[in-house]
């Protein structure tokens, strides 16, 4: 089988899945931080995994679970703080004069 690389190209006016990925990661820059967060803590807990002791595996796999899940609702708990900052306090402080 050739790896042909060139197997699959958007259609014309359609960004590819690379500028995609950099146009959205611009939009709302914390969803690869919670995704980079939720990566890191289920690959140091699977790596844990040996060292669990008595605990049930069932025990430790819900205790992966809501800590990756932290590390997500946490991202965007900052994306939305960030977001209201930059929407409604920055834009007043630019604007004092508006109302």
């Amino acid at each position: 089988m050739s790896a042909n690389k060139g197997w699959w190209v958007p259609p014309e006016g359609e960004d590819s899945v690379s500028q995609k990925f950099l146009r959205k990661t611009r939009e709302s820059p914390l969803v690869p931080v919670g995704l980079g967060g939720c990566l890191a803590v289920a690959a140091y807990r699977i790596y844990r995994l040996k060292a669990r002791g008595s605990t049930k595996m069932s025990i430790h796999l819900i205790h992966t679970r809501v800590a990756a899940q932290a590390c997500a609702v946490g991202a965007v708990m900052l994306g939305a703080v960030y977001t209201m900052f930059r929407d409604y306090i920055k834009r007043t402080a630019q604007d004092p004069g508006e109302k």
